[in-house]
C-alpha cells in the first residue's frame, strides 16, 4: 500500500476496480451514491463537482461550493476515458506515464474532449462488465480518486 499523499500503483489502481464491483446499479443506487459523495465532500469542504453516469444518463449532479464550470468540463473529459478504456481514469493515465509518456502525447484523442487525469471510476456490474461511471472534479488528481474510491467502498460495504 502506498503511503498516504502519495500516487497509488497501478497493482493497487488495478485491485481497486477489482474489488469494487456491484451486484447491480439502480437509479436509487446512484442517488444514495452520489449523496454520500456529496456528504463526504461538504465534510472536508471540498470545492467538487459530482457526477454519475450510468449507460448515456446522467443519473446524478452536484456542485459544491467553490467548483466552476470547468469542473463541469472536466468530469466530461474525465468520464469519457473510462468510457472508452473501460477502467478508471488515474489508472489510465498512470499506464501512459509507466511507458514513459503521456496521455496526452501518445493515445491520439482530442484532449479537450479525453483527460487521463484522476476522479472518473468505473460502475461495473458483476457480470455485465463496466455500465458507467462515477466522477469527482475539483480536487488536485490523486485526491479526486481517492475521494470516489472511499466513497465506493464505504457504499459498497453497505
Amino acid at each position: 500500500m502506498t503511503a498516504p499523499g502519495a500516487a497509488p500503483t497501478i497493482e493497487e489502481l488495478e485491485a481497486q476496480e477489482d474489488r469494487l464491483v456491484f451486484d447491480r446499479f439502480t437509479h436509487d443506487d446512484a442517488w444514495a451514491l452520489g449523496s454520500l459523495l456529496v456528504e463526504l465532500a461538504r465534510q472536508r469542504q471540498a470545492p467538487v463537482a459530482v457526477d454519475i453516469h450510468r449507460a448515456g444518463q446522467q443519473l446524478f449532479h452536484a456542485a459544491l461550493p467553490g467548483s466552476t464550470p470547468d469542473n463541469d468540463a472536466w468530469i466530461a473529459r474525465k468520464r469519457r476515458v473510462v468510457e472508452r478504456y473501460g477502467c478508471a481514469s488515474y489508472l489510465v493515465g498512470a499506464r501512459f506515464r509507466a511507458k514513459g509518456t503521456t496521455f496526452e502525447e501518445s493515445s491520439r484523442l482530442d484532449a479537450d474532449a479525453y483527460a487521463a487525469h484522476g476522479g472518473s471510476f468505473p460502475i461495473t456490474v458483476a457480470g455485465a462488465g463496466v455500465i458507467g461511471a462515477v466522477t469527482v472534479s475539483g480536487l488536485p488528481q490523486v485526491a479526486d480518486h481517492r475521494l470516489v474510491v472511499e466513497a465506493l467502498e464505504r457504499f459498497l460495504a453497505r
